[in-house]
């Protein structure tokens, strides 16, 4: 074997390692932190269910394969949603060059995440950063609109004590309640209801240098 080819095969398995190490750590939070942190009563996710946007994803979320591709999985599942063909993971991926590993290392931040949607649609596709609480309410009354689709980026750590960066669908708003229905990608938590004021807080922190925010695909 070339050494330069094996240095090569060394870096890569050491890339690797290291976004499985990443993928680990986001994934830290105790089962029971995550039942005891969120909204599932069933009378009132059964009529989240029935909300005009969480209606097109139905209740079988498509899960993301691993702890790094949280973002496109969301796209994938919003894509199908809205009757877009690349409606996997790897159909959101391909071609694009991005989380070529198999991993999305130390995962997409939300404009990656918005750069690889306008990869594969000819919708609009906005980044909504820097919201105040009430422009971020104002959105959520719109998220039952069947033209719309939000994806939030959020820190598990603000709703449920531990966990990094993430992302989900939303699938919709009981506006009575306050209650936002956030489509989390990941197995390990499935779809749950939160107060709009603890999600905003989650979502209004920083990924590096920028806040997170809202993909909003129309």
């Amino acid at each position: 074997m070339k050494r330069g080819l094996f240095f090569g095969l060394i870096a890569a398995a050491g890339l690797l390692a290291g976004a499985a190490f990443v993928v680990v750590g986001q994934t830290k939070v105790p089962p029971e932190a995550i039942q005891s942190s969120v909204i599932r009563s069933p009378q009132l996710m059964d009529r989240a269910w029935t909300l005009p946007v969480a209606a097109t994803f139905g209740p079988n979320i498509t899960w993301q394969s691993n702890g790094s591709r949280c973002g496109p999985a969301s796209i994938a599942n919003a894509f199908r949603s809205v009757g877009e063909d690349e409606t996997t993971e790897a159909e959101v991926l391909d071609g694009t060059g991005m989380c070529w590993t198999g991993f999305c290392i130390i995962g997409l931040t939300l404009d990656e995440l918005a750069d690889l949607a306008r990869m594969k649609t000819k919708r609009k596709v906005s980044v909504l950063r820097d919201l105040t609480a009430d422009e971020f309410r104002e959105h959520m009354k719109h998220a039952n609109d069947p033209g719309r689709r939000y994806i939030v980026n959020f820190t598990r750590e603000k709703i449920f004590g531990a966990g990094a960066g993430h992302h989900s669908p939303i699938g919709g708003y009981l506006e009575a309640e306050d209650l936002v229905l956030v489509l989390d990608v990941n197995e390990d938590y499935k779809p749950w209801l939160v107060e709009r004021q603890r999600l905003f807080s989650a979502m209004d922190t920083l990924d590096g240098d920028k806040k997170r925010g809202l993909l909003l695909i129309e």
